[in-house]
Formats: C-alpha cells, sequence, structure tokens
C-alpha cells in the first residue's frame, strides 16, 4: 500500500467534506476508507423520498439498544453503510444550529466554538440546501403549518435558516434538488464531482476495526477489504476519524483508548487511558401520536416528513425546547408493539426533545471488533423527569393543533394513544414505551478544555494524549444542538479542513 498524506476513516458527511477540501490542494494525496459500496448510479440511495426503505437494509449497520428501563428498548439505531454516510441515508433536514447551540459548546470548553466563529462555514457548505418546493408542499402539511399557528400562536416561518429563531411553524429546509428529489448530500455535493482526481483514491467495501499507533502517534489504520485481505494504510501527517458517533469510539476502544478498567476487563491491551470514550451519548428522542384521515392523502412530498413546529415552552430557554415533526403517514412501528392498529390512511406528529437532559453511553462487550458495541442510551433516566414531560406536553400540544382548522377537516379520529389516554401518568407511559430516535446519536468523544477529564478531543479536534489524529463527526459534540444536526457535522468538516490547511501552511505547526 503507498502512504498517504491523510488517511480518511469513513466516507460519510464529515468525511467528505475533508476528503473534498484536502484534495484541493493537488499534491496532498489522501485515502478515503469507507465500510460501504459507492453511492452512484443507487436511485434507491439518490432519491430522497425512498429514504425509509433503506432503514434495516443491506446499507445500514442497524445497531440495537440495551435494555431502556423508562423507555423502549427495541429502537435500533441506523447508520449508513455507504458513501456519504447518514446523508446518503437520513431526510435531509438541513437547520444550521442555532447561535445559542454554538455558544454552549464554548461554554462547555470548545474554545473558539462559539457562534461567530461557526458562522462563516455555513456559508462554505457545497450542499444546496432549500425549503421545500411548492410543488412537494402537501396541502394536509400546509394545513398543520395553519393550525399549528392557530392553536399554539407560533409564527410562521418561511426558511428557518434566513435567521435564528425560537419558536415557529413551517416547511423545513433541506438539502435536495427539488426538480428530481435527488439528494444533495455530503457525498453528492463534495465528492461526486471531483472523483477523477488523482490524488483522492477511496477504499470502498474497507472496514477500519484497528489504529496503527507509534507510542503515542497515529501512523494508520488496520482495515479489513470486501475479499477479506487485513491491510495497513498508513498516513504521514494524520489520520482523520469521521466514523460517527458509534463507530468511531468503537474504533478507539477496540485500539485501547479509552477506559482502562473497562479496557482491561475485556483484555484489550491500554495505549491510553482516556475515560470520555464513549461516555456523553446523547440523542433526540422523540414519541409520536397518530391519527387516521377521513380518506387517502396527497402524494406530492419531498420526502413525507416536510414540515414541523419548534416552541419555546420555558421563557428562559434560550432557544426551542420543543418540536414536532408532521409524517404525512401513519408512523405506527412502535405503537404496533403495543397492540395498536396502522390505519390504512393517516399522518402523526412527533413531538421531540431537542435539549434532552438524560445521558447514555457506548461500550464494548468483547473484544472482537466483529461484534457491535452496546448503547446504553439511558431514555428518561435525567432525575428530574423533564425529557418525559417535554413528551407530556407535545402530545397535549399536538392534540390542540389537531383540533384547529384547517388540519381538524381531514382528521377522523386518534388513533394511538387515543383520546381515552388523558393523565399525565398514562400519557408519560405510553409516549415512553412508543419513543422512537430520529437517528441522531452524538457526543461520545465529547470535545472540551484541558481541566475537562471526560473530554476525548481538545478544540482543535486532537484526541488528548496523542498525536497525529483528529476526531470530526458528531460525537466530538459536547452537547447536542437543538435541530436536526446534519449541517452542524457538515460545519464540523469545514472546520476541520481548515485546521489542517492552517497546519500545513507557512508557519504551521505540522
Amino acid at each position: 500500500m503507498p502512504v498517504y498524506d491523510y488517511v480518511v476513516v469513513g466516507g460519510g458527511t464529515a468525511g467528505s467534506v475533508i476528503a473534498s477540501r484536502l484534495t484541493e490542494d493537488p499534491s496532498v494525496r489522501v485515502a478515503v476508507i469507507e465500510g460501504g459500496p459507492s453511492d452512484v448510479d443507487r436511485p434507491e440511495v439518490l432519491t430522497l423520498r425512498r429514504w425509509m426503505g433503506l432503514l434495516g437494509g443491506e446499507l445500514d449497520y442497524d445497531y440495537p439498544t440495551t435494555e431502556q428501563p423508562r423507555g423502549n428498548s427495541h429502537i435500533r439505531h441506523s447508520r449508513a453503510r455507504v458513501l456519504g454516510g447518514c446523508s446518503s441515508h437520513n431526510t435531509l433536514i438541513a437547520f444550521q444550529p442555532l447561535p445559542s447551540d454554538w455558544d454552549e459548546w464554548e461554554t462547555a470548553g470548545a474554545k473558539g466554538w462559539g457562534a461567530a466563529s461557526m458562522a462563516p462555514y455555513f456559508h462554505k457548505l457545497r450542499n444546496n440546501i432549500v425549503p421545500v418546493d411548492e410543488k412537494d408542499r402537501n396541502a394536509i402539511a400546509r394545513d398543520f403549518v395553519d393550525a399549528a399557528q392557530e392553536a399554539i400562536g407560533v409564527p410562521r416561518v418561511e426558511g428557518f435558516n434566513m435567521q435564528p429563531f425560537h419558536e415557529g411553524a413551517g416547511f423545513f429546509d433541506l438539502a435536495y434538488h427539488p426538480e428530481n428529489n435527488k439528494r444533495s448530500s455530503a457525498s453528492v455535493a463534495y465528492l461526486h464531482p471531483f472523483l477523477d482526481r488523482p490524488n483522492l483514491h477511496l477504499m470502498l467495501e474497507t472496514w477500519a476495526y484497528r489504529l496503527e499507533l507509534d507510542g503515542t502517534r497515529a501512523t494508520g489504520v488496520h482495515v479489513r477489504t470486501k475479499d477479506g485481505e487485513e491491510v495497513l494504510v498508513e498516513a504521514s501527517r494524520e489520520v482523520l476519524v469521521c466514523a460517527g458517533a458509534v463507530d468511531t469510539p468503537r474504533l478507539l476502544l477496540h485500539s485501547g483508548i479509552g477506559p482502562k478498567a473497562d479496557l482491561e476487563a475485556l483484555g484489550i491491551p491500554v495505549v491510553l487511558d482516556l475515560p470520555g470514550v464513549g461516555e456523553n451519548l446523547l440523542d433526540h428522542p422523540e414519541s409520536v401520536i397518530v391519527w387516521e384521515t377521513d380518506g387517502p392523502i396527497p402524494e406530492n412530498s419531498a420526502m413525507d416528513s416536510d414540515a414541523g413546529l419548534f416552541v419555546r415552552r420555558d421563557p428562559a430557554s434560550r432557544g426551542p425546547d420543543l418540536m414536532f415533526h408532521f409524517y404525512q403517514i401513519p408512523f405506527t412501528d412502535n405503537p404496533e408493539r403495543l397492540g395498536y392498529e396502522r390505519p390504512e390512511h393517516g399522518v402523526s406528529m412527533t413531538p421531540n426533545i431537542p435539549k434532552p437532559h438524560s445521558r447514555g453511553r457506548l461500550f464494548l462487550t468483547s473484544a472482537d471488533p466483529a461484534v457491535k458495541p452496546a448503547l446504553d442510551f439511558r431514555y428518561f433516566t435525567d432525575e428530574d423527569d423533564y425529557d418525559a414531560q417535554t413528551l407530556v406536553d407535545g402530545i397535549r400540544m399536538a392534540r390542540e393543533i389537531a383540533k384547529a382548522e384547517p388540519l381538524a377537516k381531514w382528521l377522523k379520529r386518534e388513533v394511538c394513544p387515543g383520546p381515552d389516554v388523558t393523565s399525565d401518568e398514562d400519557i408519560s407511559e405510553y409516549a415512553r414505551k412508543v419513543a422512537h430516535t430520529v437517528y441522531h446519536p452524538a457526543g461520545t468523544c465529547r470535545m472540551g478544555d484541558s481541566f475537562d477529564e471526560l473530554a476525548v478531543v481538545s478544540p482543535d479536534l486532537k484526541i488528548r494524549g496523542l498525536e497525529g489524529i483528529r476526531i470530526a463527526d458528531a460525537s466530538v459534540f459536547p452537547t447536542m444542538p437543538a435541530v436536526n444536526p446534519m449541517i452542524g457535522v457538515l460545519m464540523v468538516g469545514e472546520k476541520c479542513a481548515e485546521l489542517l490547511a492552517s497546519t500545513t501552511a507557512p508557519g504551521g505547526d505540522a
């Protein structure tokens, strides 16, 4: 194998950005290690509205959740196994994190990541980020937006990225091409136009399972190709780990980087005792309330969840503290487990917790890298019960919206939890049992200052105690943004690429 300047582990949301930016310099050689195949010429991936067909399929790592005493233990966490990562797999809802989100990071020790510093990176993004096109604005989704304004008293938002907001109802911004419903994923925007660059080497269907270290310096990564061959891919400058909030800590742990006692218990030789690896597991849990409609819903849509609502219940909150996605389908996968039946025609509202208080943990159960890690999100375990109460408030609010015109005229009956479920206790039990994820795991290698014993990376994204290696993906999030995090991950990629460029410039520290 040739020696590359940089080895990027993970050709996903941030990895695509970094590989694209680094190879703008024709003298810089970059290898991208991607566990899945290419997304080129794969309409089932590139067509946004087909996203639900990817869940649980061949392009999904499909991680289970450990037993959740207060939540739903059946949640499956989709992580994409394809070029572009989760931006090739998700709904491409595109919010730049709010100023309060970035400022919260800086307060948590991520110096240089405040709102003023991060704002320029949004404008560097190559993705085609636009509001849901008029032709894709389904009539019932339009009426949901009007009803939410009427019932809750929030403003209508046309373009959620135009300016910071605390609350509002409207159609989302998406990273897509409305003319053909094609994704503007990280791979489409950052890699497809440049696949002919001779200094960009994609190693597809190749899985990274252990870092190569020379003392405290990372020099490469051990990979297994689709043919089963095990090879070492070496980096002369840096290894950039962009494998996501599940597989980045997993790779570190199998490389002997993590909590010493946990590694020793599994017989993994300890290279660096770094107790924060796998801690601070974050997510955006949400529940669901479903209505049967009087008949079929018009079929035009960008991806069946095109509109939503943000609410600030607590005036002291720095941003939204309750969110809804509005699904133009009856989303009953989890309620059916409790005995509810899916209506032939229906819609759903999904109350979501923008700033959850519960924190979980990712850990290994085996020294074998092929064994999936355990994901214990510890859903709804926060001491003040804030997370569960947020869902109770959300279901009550959803019912108020459903009573309001022009949405009410579409709705025949509330299917689940059903109108007889009215007490806080009963709503909470239902909401927690049918809770699901919107696939936003984050925080497992969090960024922080030198005084934070559980910080895994410093504000320059370097792993504490190691050289020649950085992390750039959702695992570095110190706290969860109030909005869908994909744009935040792209911006992390852009900032990482800039940090790398500054170290190789004249006077840099490379």
